[in-house]
């Protein structure tokens, strides 16, 4: 997003004054789940009520916006896709692994529709596939997944 909603800003003073460990850190990035509104705001929902906990983005991704990877530390604002902030999270595990390597126990852990390892695959290949077909890039198998675990530190 290139404009901060002062939600974000809000909850992040208000998460500072609550957890003084925090009240010298600068802004931290934040962003919504998924590329639609109706997922996006779900998701904003499952870290609300704890049951997201962990997210999976391709190593493509991070290569092809040249973005740095996550690391175990990292604070987060989740947002919903109008940019309201929802909840403050912190990144507790990185775990790089193919696709055809997800765990049942992972997808679980995500947290998304009925929690199975048949609905994450189905969903996520879907979701590699639209964002890789703008560069008429093909999704494989392989792909490297950046399963980023965390924990929700705060919620509005």
């Amino acid at each position: 997003m290139d404009k901060v909603d002062s939600s974000v800003i809000e909850l992040w003073k208000v998460f500072q004054e609550k957890i003084p460990k925090y009240k010298d850190k600068e802004l931290p990035l934040s962003f919504y789940f998924c590329d639609n509104k109706k997922d996006a705001d779900e998701c904003a929902e499952l870290v609300v009520e704890g049951v997201k906990q962990a997210t999976a983005t391709s190593l493509w991704w991070f290569e092809k916006n040249n973005e740095q990877l996550p690391k175990v530390g990292d604070v987060y604002i989740v947002t919903d896709w109008e940019g309201k902030a929802k909840a403050v999270i912190e990144t507790t595990k990185i775990d790089p692994t193919p696709y055809n390597e997800i765990t049942k126990e992972f997808a679980f852990i995500e947290g998304e529709g009925d929690r199975s390892l048949e609905y994450w695959k189905r969903v996520h290949e879907a979701y590699y596939k639209r964002e890789m077909a703008p560069y008429n890039e093909e999704f494989r198998e392989d792909m490297i997944i950046v399963c980023e675990h965390f924990k929700t530190l705060y919620t509005k």
